[in-house]
């Protein structure tokens, strides 16, 4: 029976020292010095977050983060890929990038398939109807509507969860979405509070935000399974940039001059715990 005992042992402590080897081995962060590129994701059509800015080039508060985060790892360069929050998973698993920042949540499901940095982002989600409509003022009064949401997001995962009396619609363009509510298509879009102010105030739709907030979501760095190297990079570059001000000052220019960011992101991670 000792002798079992310790053959157990022996075999336990030999994967985990093969677990050990295999994350201190991980050279991801060291390929991607050497090839002095990096390429990373976001829908460049969810502003604040990211989108095309007047020069046609990738700007918003990920594409900033983004760029000072690669600055602060070692790698000059960024390709930044274009694509939509469904794709942003398998994009990861499949190698068609190294990293997703688009105000993406960690969420159990995804976290069984990638794994995320430390948070530096948060925002809030309310419910965005027509400035004439009288009818909707909560969550309750948006049972037997028509309800749009971001294809892949956790918009439409938390409506299709929540809202089971609600007709969901999901877009894979955010902008479509509230298009659609501005002509009537559709009776309500479950949106961040940023973006549907953005485009709110972009394109001078009559929609307005109203209710309380249904729910807070932390956003961070999706990086394929494995990449710890990377992973532990990017933690400490964003724990530097939280310290020095960065992000207070990055969040106050893309969302605005009152928005608390780093606050908020410690109000957010005390209630996950």
């Amino acid at each position: 029976m000792k002798t079992q005992l310790r053959l157990m042992a022996l075999a336990l402590g030999a994967v985990l020292s093969l677990s050990n080897f295999a994350a201190a081995a991980d050279n991801t962060l060291a390929e991607l010095r050497a090839k002095g590129d990096i390429r990373i994701a976001n829908t460049q059509a969810s502003p604040p977050w990211s989108f095309i800015n007047d020069q046609n080039k990738p700007d918003g508060y990920d594409v900033a983060m983004a760029t000072e985060i690669a600055k602060r790892i070692g790698i000059p360069h960024i390709t930044f890929v274009a694509d939509t929050f469904k794709n942003f998973v398998e994009g990861l698993k499949t190698d068609k990038y190294d990293l997703v920042m688009n105000d993406l949540t960690p969420t159990p499901e995804r976290e069984k398939q990638v794994d995320f940095s430390e948070p530096y982002g948060v925002e809030e989600f309310r419910i965005y109807v027509l400035d004439s409509n009288k009818d909707i003022h909560e969550q309750p009064d948006l049972a037997g509507k028509k309800v749009g949401a971001t294809a892949g997001t956790t918009n439409e995962s938390w409506s299709r969860e929540h809202l089971t009396e609600s007709d969901i619609l999901a877009y894979d363009n955010g902008g479509l979405v509230f298009n659609d509510l501005s002509t009537g298509r559709i009776d309500a879009v479950i949106s961040s509070y940023f973006g549907g102010e953005r485009y709110r105030k972009a394109n001078n739709l009559p929609i307005k935000a109203v209710g309380q907030p249904l729910t807070y979501q932390l956003s961070a760095a999706a990086i394929p399974k494995g990449h710890s190297s990377l992973k532990a990079a990017i933690d400490q570059a964003i724990q530097s940039m939280i310290a020095d001000g960065t992000v207070a000052k990055l969040s106050q220019k893309y969302i605005g001059p009152d928005y608390q960011m780093v606050a908020d992101i410690a109000k957010a991670k005390a209630e996950v715990k």
